[in-house]
C-alpha cells in the first residue's frame, strides 16, 4: 500500500481529485487529497499572508500527524512548486514526485520568475477587485481551450463554481531550497497534458523552459491527450498513471 498526497493547483482545492481518489482507494492505497490553506473549503483561512510557505508548512503537519511515509507527492500545476519544497522539507517521508502538467522549480525561484507574465497579469487583476492581494479566478473559458481544458458541462459550470480567490504572495514568494542533495534523490515522474487549447499552449511557449524537461527518461514521463485538467477529464487514464508508480519495485539505496 502506498500512500499519495494530492496537491491541487490554483484556484483550486481537494475538491478537483474527487475522480481520481475513489479509483486509487479501490486499488488499495491510502490517499490524501487536502485543500491548500485559502482554498477551497479552506477559503475562509485567506488573507493577504498566505503564501508559498504558509502552504508548504501547512502540509509538512498533516504528514507529520499522518505519520505518512513512502509518499507518492503529487503536484498539479501551481502544485508543483509547493510539492517540490514539502519535499524538500521532508525527503525521508517522499517516495516519488509527480508533476502534472508543471513545471520544476530552482532553488530562489517563485512562480513569478517561471511565469512573469501571468502573474503580472494575477498583480493587476488583484489591484483593480482584490484590494491590492486577492487574485479572483478564471471562471470564464477561452478559446478552443475551454476553462483549463475542460470545454463540456456540466463539468464546465461545476469548475467555475468550485473556484476561489487565491493571495497573490503565493505567486510571488520565492521558495527556499534546504535539503537540495536529498531532493535530487527522489524519483520524479511527469504527467504532461497535450491538448487544451491555443491560448494554453501559447502561454506554455512563453515559460523560460521546456515542460516537462526534454532531458526526462521515456518511462518517467506519460503524455495524457487533454487539457490541464485532466484529473477532470481523463480521470481513469490519470489514476493508472499513478497507479504504475505504487507498483514499482523500490530504487536501490
Amino acid at each position: 500500500m502506498s500512500t499519495y498526497l494530492l496537491i491541487h493547483g490554483a484556484f483550486h482545492g481537494g475538491w478537483v481529485w474527487q475522480r481520481v481518489t475513489p479509483l486509487l482507494e479501490d486499488a488499495g492505497h491510502r490517499v490524501l487529497a487536502p485543500s491548500l490553506v485559502g482554498l477551497g473549503d479552506r477559503a475562509h483561512l485567506l488573507t493577504p499572508d498566505v503564501g508559498l510557505d504558509t502552504h508548504v508548512q501547512d502540509l509538512i503537519e498533516l504528514v507529520t500527524a499522518e505519520d505518512a511515509t513512502e509518499v507518492v507527492l503529487v503536484g498539479h500545476s501551481y502544485g508543483g512548486i509547493v510539492v517540490t519544497a514539502l519535499a524538500d522539507a521532508v525527503p525521508d517521508r517522499i517516495a516519488e514526485l509527480v508533476y502534472i502538467d508543471t513545471f520544476v522549480p530552482r532553488d530562489g525561484e517563485a512562480v513569478a520568475d517561471i511565469m512573469p507574465g501571468m502573474v503580472d497579469a494575477f498583480a493587476t487583476a488583484a489591484a483593480a477587485t482584490g484590494d491590492g492581494w486577492l487574485v479572483p479566478p478564471q471562471t470564464e473559458p477561452t478559446g478552443d481551450g475551454g476553462l483549463y481544458g475542460v470545454t463540456e458541462e456540466p463539468d464546465l459550470g461545476w469548475l467555475a463554481s468550485m473556484q476561489t480567490p487565491q493571495s497573490l504572495k503565493t505567486f510571488q514568494q520565492p521558495m527556499t531550497l534546504t535539503n537540495p542533495a536529498a531532493l535530487a534523490k527522489i524519483p520524479v515522474t511527469h504527467v504532461h497534458c497535450g491538448e487544451g487549447g491555443e491560448d494554453f499552449k501559447a502561454m506554455r511557449a512563453a515559460m523560460p523552459r521546456t515542460l516537462p524537461p526534454a532531458d526526462l527518461p521515456p518511462d518517467r514521463l506519460h503524455v495524457l491527450p487533454t487539457g490541464h485538467d485532466c484529473m477532470i477529464t481523463m480521470p481513469r487514464e490519470l489514476a493508472g498513471c499513478l497507479l504504475e508508480l505504487a507498483a514499482r519495485p523500490a530504487p536501490a539505496p
